[in-house]
């Protein structure tokens, strides 16, 4: 056989480019997503991710140990992801109440949509157990005290309360969520969001005029 003829099944193999850890992570959590999207939480176990990455199986339990490991690891992949896109936006927008609050409505629900129907399952599965529940209130508590810190500007010295706050955190995973199932558009949970945060606000400011 000529050199010419060769077909690619007879060239010598190529080495496999190894990953480094931090790549294999998220080769990892890219794929886990990927199974969440199509095939929803309950299909996510550390073999079925294993397959679907094509590793073994020690390279994903070395990586997540646990499958509640791995759910917590989604959940601190999504909040990232949300954090920087909220910086980045409230770093450009208009310091002031309307501009401020618009972006972390939009920021919030964007970063839902990007995730499409895959992150509600991962909440719905992190109540599954008192760890990972503690590790969703703690980084929900991350983000409201920086909520909180960057609308208290506008409150003219009054207090934004965690009741305000959850009030706000709850509307803003419900409207979301139905935004991402279709219920709702993008820009109607946005609008809605954006309006409870600045009553939240409003209200604040109110009370410290009022003295109460």
């Amino acid at each position: 056989m000529s050199t010419t003829e060769m077909t690619e099944a007879d060239s010598p193999a190529q080495p496999r480019r190894r990953l480094s850890r931090e790549d294999r992570n998220r080769q990892l959590l890219d794929v886990a997503w990927q199974i969440i999207r199509a095939e929803g939480t309950d299909a996510l176990t550390l073999g079925y991710l294993a397959e679907q990455a094509g590793v073994t199986k020690p390279v994903v339990y070395d990586h997540f140990v646990t499958r509640s490991g791995l759910l917590a690891a989604l959940y601190r992949d999504f909040d990232t992801r949300q954090t920087a896109v909220m910086d980045a936006a409230i770093g450009n927008a208009e310091a002031t109440l309307t501009g401020t609050a618009r972006v972390i409505a939009s920021a919030y629900v964007d970063c839902v949509l990007l995730q499409g129907n895959e992150i509600p399952g991962v909440i719905a599965a992190l109540a599954s157990s008192p760890e990972l529940e503690r590790i969703k209130r703690d980084y929900e508590a991350i983000f409201l005290e920086k909520c909180r810190s960057d609308l208290a500007p506008y409150a003219n010295g009054g207090q934004i309360t965690q009741a305000g706050l959850r009030a706000m955190l709850g509307s803003a995973e419900a409207l979301s969520h139905a935004a991402a199932n279709g219920e709702i558009s993008a820009a109607e949970a946005s609008d809605e969001l954006f309006a409870t945060i600045v009553a939240m606000v409003e209200r604040a400011a109110a009370r410290a005029t009022d003295g109460t």
